[in-house]
């Protein structure tokens, strides 16, 4: 058990250090995985400003960084993520509390829940969700 959280801490330290425009990349690929270089551009031709030579140095930063991976076919480039959303999300979010809150969460959920409006069921679901981690 304890190699195993070893690995696990290991994992998530190996994870890439990922840019907010970097971020917007991620969302496409991860949502749509196995998607080329010109899919990529036009999805985000819809999304942003950028022009195609910045969407393909971001592409090539994230392959850089070990977020992506990629296969030629042909003329085409084909992008798959190596992490998942899941991975990188819980990343920044450790990293966030790390810097902010100690490393705790409660800290940081009652104050985010304090300044908040939530609605009844919001505050069911979040109810349920604490309910279902307790050890």
């Amino acid at each position: 058990m304890n190699q195993e959280k070893s690995q696990q801490k290991k994992a998530r330290k190996a994870l890439p250090q990922i840019s907010d425009a970097e971020w917007v990349v991620m969302r496409v690929v991860w949502e749509r995985a196995p998607i080329t270089t010109n899919q990529v551009v036009e999805v985000l031709a819809h999304k942003t400003d950028w022009k195609p030579r910045t969407i393909h140095t971001l592409l090539s930063r994230l392959v850089q960084k070990g977020a992506l991976e990629f296969e030629k076919k042909r003329r085409e480039y084909m992008f798959r993520p190596l992490v998942s959303a899941e991975e990188c999300e819980h990343a920044v979010a450790r990293s966030f509390l790390g810097r902010f809150f100690g490393g705790e969460l409660a800290p940081f959920l009652a104050r985010f829940v304090e300044s908040e409006k939530l609605d009844s069921q919001q505050i069911e679901e979040l109810k349920r969700i604490l309910e279902g981690r307790k050890e």
